[in-house]
C-alpha cells in the first residue's frame, strides 16, 4: 500500500499571518489574533477552523522546558535492525512509541534504519535507557549514539521557506 502526502496548502497572506502569530503565542484569544493580523473577529475564527480543518494547524500545546524538567541532554540515536518486514518495523515503531524519553523517532534512509532523538538526566539515565528500554526491543542489529553538545535551532517557520520545483 502506497501513502501519497497531501497536497500543500495553498496560504495566502493572511493565513501566513494568522500561523505566524499562533505559531509564536499559541494562546492568543481570537479577538487578539484577529487585531494582530488586521481581520475582524468572525473572519479571523473562520480562518483559523478551515487551516484546522484541511490539517495544516494540527493542534496547540505548551513548549515545555527539558532542562526544568530533569532532562537537558540530548542524544541522537541512529538504529539498525535485523529485518526490514513491515511487522519488525511496526512492532519497533510501536515499542518507541510507548518510551517516555523518545522524543521523535524518524525512519530514514542510509547505513541506518532510524534516526531517533532521546532527552536523558544524563549519561547515567541514558545507559539505563539502553538497558531498559531500547535494548529490550526485538529486532536491533545495532545502535550509534551522539550527544548533542549544543542545540542551535529547534524550531522553524515553514512559512518562509522556498518551493522548490
Amino acid at each position: 500500500m502506497t501513502v501519497r502526502p497531501p497536497e500543500p496548502a495553498r496560504l495566502d497572506d493572511t493565513d501566513r499571518r494568522i500561523l505566524r502569530a499562533l505559531a509564536a503565542e499559541g494562546r492568543l484569544s481570537n479577538a487578539d489574533l484577529a487585531g494582530r493580523v488586521g481581520l475582524s473577529p468572525s473572519p479571523c475564527w473562520k480562518r483559523v477552523r478551515a487551516l484546522e480543518a484541511r490539517g495544516v494547524i494540527q493542534g496547540y500545546g505548551a513548549r515545555l522546558n527539558r532542562a526544568a524538567l530533569g532532562f537537558p541532554e540530548t542524544v541522537l540515536v541512529n538504529v539498525t535492525l535485523e529485518s526490514h518486514s513491515e511487522d519488525t518495523l511496526a512492532r519497533f515503531g510501536e515499542a518507541l512509541a510507548a518510551v517516555p524519553e523518545v522524543m521523535q523517532a524518524d525512519l530514514v534512509t542510509g547505513d541506518h534504519d532510524y534516526l531517533i532523538r532521546v532527552a536523558v538526566a544524563g549519561t547515567r539515565h541514558y545507559e539505563n535507557f539502553l538497558r531498559d528500554a531500547l535494548y529490550l526491543i526485538p529486532g536491533i542489529r545495532h545502535s550509534r549514539s551522539s550527544f548533542v553538545l549544543r542545540e542551535l535551532k529547534s524550531e522553524t517557520s515553514l512559512l518562509d521557506a522556498r518551493s522548490w520545483p
